[in-house]
């Protein structure tokens, strides 16, 4: 009888187990269309980002879908100030609904205001966490910073929109980096000077009001001296930092960015570490009306307009992995091959990776400059791992 009893127990744990292991298989594949494989916590790769928008994490995926950013054990961590006007209930929502399980994102909370910015204030201690539990930062793209943070009254064109978000990034980056505000602050970065800081668009010119400087507050205008749109149109091309026929013709459809050349000297960041030669230029595509003036403390102008009038790219004298950029090397446009854009009126819709390709070395300029992010990004990790950093879970 006992032996029935366990004839029969065995065929049920063994039933259970078949039907476990289906359901275990199924969950299996349904993970397998996660953006990431499954990540070697031992070996993760930390990445924090500032402003982690639906866009900027758009922006991430694509680029590890492309296999730009090759990184194979990536955990990112978006922070943001509970006070920013973005609505991160979308980010959060855009993660779950593409089953990306290599992101999360924290929110920051802490007092801040304009005079706490270039000191010591009460998220200093996050800042520090932050940068020790980090292998590289990024700064994405966004809205007007306050001139008064860098000392200049408002021009009627500029437009500020999320005062919180620069009182926090800004204050972030001085930490990091110091700036001319205080000359006897000590920088995080002064403990890592190997640690890589990207900036794009809004995160170049944060980079650079955070150490000191100053902004042009509109390039048309102040640069140029033009107060039109058709003016602007007269200056040429090479002269458009944003799309002024997208300005002009809304109905239209156009894309609001634009495509121009930059350029630098022998002697630039551009040339000695991502290896290219001033000629010939590279197209990049711009979305910006306002551009680096004074520089700040640490940094040199990297790469500018084909004129030398707009500062096009900044990289940091003291920490050789701090590159700020004014132009949108992450933007999925460029890498989509079949998507079709048009830029202005009576002309034909391009595809935007190819129109790259025919000004060459422009695809490849940019792919450098994510292979090279990709290679200090690992770098920064392994070094940090041979130091027994302990990461948290």
């Amino acid at each position: 009888m006992f032996n029935k009893y366990l004839i029969k127990l065995t065929r049920l744990i063994f039933l259970y187990l078949l039907i476990g292991g289906g359901v275990l298989a199924l969950f299996s594949c349904s993970s397998s269309n996660h953006t990431s494989p499954s990540i070697n916590q031992a070996e993760a790769i930390h990445l924090t980002i500032c402003y982690p928008s639906v866009g900027s994490l758009r922006a991430l995926t694509n680029l590890r879908q492309k296999g730009l950013l090759a990184l194979d054990n990536l955990v990112v961590q978006g922070v943001y100030h509970v006070q920013e006007k973005t609505d991160y209930q979308d980010s959060q929502r855009f993660l779950e609904e593409n089953n990306i399980d290599w992101i999360n994102l924290r929110a920051i909370k802490g007092e801040i205001s304009p005079e706490d910015v270039f000191k010591k204030n009460s998220l200093s201690e996050v800042f520090a966490e932050l940068f020790h539990h980090s292998d590289g930062l990024i700064f994405f793209g966004g809205p007007d910073i306050p001139p008064g943070l860098y000392g200049q009254k408002s021009l009627l064109l500029t437009s500020i929109r999320d005062p919180y978000r620069h009182y926090f990034e800004l204050s972030f980056l001085f930490h990091l980096l110091g700036g001319h505000q205080d000359p006897d602050f000590s920088p995080l970065l002064a403990e890592d000077p190997e640690f890589p800081i990207l900036g794009i668009c809004l995160g170049a010119q944060s980079m650079n009001v955070a150490t000191g400087g100053t902004l042009v507050q509109d390039i048309w205008s102040e640069i140029y001296g033009q107060k039109f749109l058709e003016e602007v149109i007269e200056l040429g091309r090479e002269n458009w930092h944003t799309n002024p026929w997208a300005k002009l013709h809304p109905e239209m459809g156009l894309l609001p960015y634009f495509l121009h050349p930059i350029t630098w000297d022998q002697e630039s960041f551009l040339a000695q570490i991502l290896g290219f030669p001033p000629q010939p230029s590279p197209f990049i595509m711009s979305a910006h009306h306002q551009a680096v003036s004074q520089l700040g403390k640490g940094f040199q102008v990297a790469a500018t307009s084909l004129d030398g009038k707009v500062i096009e790219a900044i990289a940091h004298e003291q920490f050789p992995h701090v590159l700020g950029l004014q132009f949108h090397p992450e933007f999925p446009i460029l890498y989509d091959e079949t998507r079709l854009t048009q830029l202005a009126p009576e002309e034909e819709k391009i595809n935007i990776p190819n129109y790259l390709r025919r000004h060459f070395p422009s695809l490849e300029f940019h792919q450098k400059i994510w292979s090279w992010w990709s290679k200090i990004l690992l770098e920064s990790s392994e070094r940090h791992r041979s130091q027994s950093i302990s990461w948290p879970k």
